[in-house]
C-alpha cells in the first residue's frame, strides 16, 4: 500500500513564476491597438530552431505497429463504444464494433520541433499523418452493418516530457495532445446500401472528435507516467496566459441588397451577422448586428492559452429566423495574430471557396503572474486564474471491490468532478491517482477576495465520504500564492491537492 508523503508538500513546480513566466516559459504580451508585440513575446514566438525529420521514430512505429494496432483496437472498443450509447440518437446508440482491424499502414510522423522549456521539461511538436487501410465493422439494432475501409487523420501534436529527473528513466511523465482538433475523414464500404450515410458519418465523426477533444486536444493532455513515483504537482503545465481576442469589424458580408432577387428582398434585407470565435474547446459569440454588410462589433473575449500554435477559428453567420446561414470561416494561429501586432484581416472561405468577405481581429496576450494586483480590478475581462490540482487520495477504507472513489471540487458556481475509479488489475482503488486540473477564470464578478473557500469532497459512488475547505486567504498568503497540501478527512482518508492563484499582467 502506498502512503502520502510525511514531509510538507512544496508548491507545484510548474506554477507560473512571479516574474511572468507562465507554464515555465518566458512570455510577453502583444501591444495595444496599432502597437507591435513586445520583444519578449517576439522572442518566445520565434524561438524555434527549425524542424527535423522523424525517420528513426517512424522506423520504431513501423516495427511496433502490430502491437500499437492491438492497443488501438482495445482502446477504441472500451472508450468509443460506450460513447455511442450515451451520445448518439436512437437507433445509432445501439452501434457496437463487430470487428476492428487497423491494417498494416502505420502512422507517420514528421517536422519534429524540439526545445527545452524554462521549467526544464522538453517540448516536442510533430506532425501526425495516417492514411490507414482498415477493416472496421459496426453493427446495431434496426440499422444495416456499417463498414469503414479507410481512415485519414492529420494534425499537429505536442509532447511534453517532464519533469526531468536524475535517475532512470530520466523523465517522470509524458503528456501528449493535439495542439488543435485533428482532421479526421472516414471512408465507408457499400455506401449505396446504407441510407442516411451522411448523417451517420457526421454522428460518428462528432463522437470521435468529442472523445479526442476531452482526452488529448489542448488544453487537455493524455498523461503517461514513466516513473511510478512521479508527482502531479511537478508535471502539470499551467496555461501560458490569457489571450484577449477582439472581433472588431466585418466587410462585404453576405449579398448586397441590390444583387438579391425579388423574393429574397421581400423575405430578408441585408445580412444580420454575428461571429463565433473558437480557441481550443471554448467558443464565444458576438452580438448580432442587423442589416449591415460592414458591421462593427468591437467586442472582446478572454481565452486561456495553452500553446502559441493553437488556432483561433472565426465563423461569420447570418442570423435568420428560420435557420442560420454560414457566410464563411477563417483561421489564424495565435502566433500569427500576436506577431501582426495591430489588427489582422481574415478572408472568409465558404464551402472551400474564397469570398470577398473579411473579419478584422486583434489579439492581446497577458501573462499569468504570482501578483495579486490585477485581482482588485473592476474592469471587464479576465484578471487572473484559480487552478485546483487533484493529485491523488490515500487510505480510503472499505471493500476494494465495492469502492468507487472520486473527488468533487466546488467553488461558488464552479463544480468539477474527477473520473470515478474502480478496482481493476494494476490499480490501487484505496489509494487512487487522479492527476487532473481545473481552471476558473477570475474577473470583477468572479473574485477571490472575500469569496467562499474551495471545497474538496471525497466521493464513493454518489455518497460523500468527507470534505475539507481550503480558505483562499490562506492560498493568497502562501509563497507564490500556491498552496499544496495533504488534506486529512475525518475518517482518516487523505486528499492530495493544490490550489494556485494567478493574476494577469500585460508586458508591453
Amino acid at each position: 500500500m502506498s502512503a502520502p508523503p510525511q514531509a510538507p508538500v512544496a508548491p507545484p513546480a510548474g506554477a507560473p513564476a512571479a516574474h511572468g513566466a507562465p507554464g515555465g516559459a518566458s512570455q510577453g504580451a502583444a501591444g495595444g491597438a496599432g502597437a507591435g508585440p513586445s520583444g519578449a513575446i517576439v522572442a518566445a514566438l520565434t524561438a524555434s530552431g527549425g524542424t527535423e525529420s522523424a525517420g528513426f521514430l517512424n522506423d520504431i512505429i513501423a516495427n511496433l505497429w502490430p502491437n500499437i494496432s492491438v492497443v488501438g483496437r482495445d482502446m477504441t472498443k472500451s472508450i468509443v463504444e460506450p460513447m455511442f450509447a450515451s451520445m448518439l440518437p436512437s437507433p445509432l446508440n445501439s452501434l457496437h464494433f463487430a470487428k476492428i482491424d487497423l491494417g498494416k499502414v502505420p502512422i507517420k510522423l514528421g517536422n519534429v520541433d524540439t526545445h527545452k522549456m524554462a521549467s526544464g521539461a522538453i517540448k516536442m511538436d510533430l506532425d501526425v499523418d495516417w492514411d490507414g487501410e482498415c477493416d472496421i465493422e459496426l453493427d446495431g439494432k434496426m440499422i444495416p452493418k456499417i463498414g469503414i475501409e479507410h481512415i485519414k487523420l492529420n494534425g499537429r501534436m505536442s509532447m511534453l516530457l517532464g519533469p526531468i529527473i536524475n535517475q532512470m528513466p530520466l523523465v517522470g511523465a509524458a503528456q501528449v495532445a493535439f495542439i488543435n482538433p485533428p482532421y479526421i475523414k472516414l471512408k465507408y464500404t457499400d455506401v449505396a446500401a446504407v441510407a442516411n450515410i451522411g448523417f451517420i458519418d457526421r454522428s460518428i465523426s462528432n463522437v470521435i472528435q468529442s472523445i479526442l477533444g476531452g482526452m488529448m486536444v489542448l488544453p487537455n493532455r493524455f498523461l503517461v507516467k514513466l516513473d511510478a513515483k512521479n508527482d502531479w504537482f511537478s508535471t502539470f503545465q499551467f496555461p501560458l496566459g490569457v489571450l484577449k481576442v477582439t472581433v472588431e469589424s466585418g466587410a462585404n458580408l453576405g449579398e448586397a441588397k441590390e444583387s438579391k432577387g425579388f423574393l429574397k428582398k421581400l423575405v430578408h434585407d441585408e445580412a444580420d451577422c454575428y461571429v463565433d470565435a473558437t480557441l481550443g474547446a471554448e467558443t464565444w459569440r458576438t452580438k448580432t448586428i442587423n442589416n449591415n454588410r460592414n458591421p462593427e462589433w468591437n467586442e472582446s473575449h478572454d481565452f486561456l492559452l495553452s500553446d502559441h500554435d493553437q488556432v483561433v477559428t472565426v465563423e461569420c453567420v447570418d442570423d435568420d429566423t428560420t435557420s442560420d446561414d454560414t457566410i464563411g470561416k477563417a483561421t489564424v494561429t495565435v502566433k500569427e495574430l500576436l506577431l501582426s501586432g495591430a489588427s489582422h484581416d481574415l478572408a472568409l472561405v465558404h464551402n472551400e471557396q474564397p469570398t470577398e468577405a473579411k473579419i478584422r481581429l486583434k489579439g492581446h496576450f497577458m501573462a499569468l503572474v504570482a501578483d495579486p494586483a490585477s485581482l482588485n480590478s473592476q474592469e471587464e475581462g479576465t484578471h487572473g486564474v484559480l487552478t485546483v490540482l487533484i493529485a491523488s487520495a490515500f487510505h480510503i477504507s472499505g471493500n476494494r471491490e465495492e469502492l468507487k472513489p472520486s473527488v468533487k471540487v466546488v467553488w461558488g458556481e464552479s463544480n468539477f468532478r474527477t473520473a470515478i475509479k474502480s478496482d481493476s488489475p494494476g490499480a490501487d482503488v484505496q489509494n487512487p491517482g487522479f492527476d487532473v486540473a481545473y481552471n476558473v477564470p477570475l474577473s470583477n464578478k468572479v473574485t477571490v477576495h472575500g469569496a467562499a473557500p474551495v471545497r474538496l469532497i471525497l466521493m464513493d459512488g454518489e455518497k460523500e465520504r468527507g470534505s475539507v475547505d481550503i480558505p483562499l486567504e490562506k492560498v493568497l498568503g502562501a509563497p507564490g500564492m500556491a498552496l499544496a497540501e495533504d488534506h486529512k478527512l475525518a475518517d482518516g482518508a487523505i486528499i492530495r491537492a493544490a490550489v494556485v492563484i494567478r493574476g494577469t499582467k500585460s508586458l508591453h
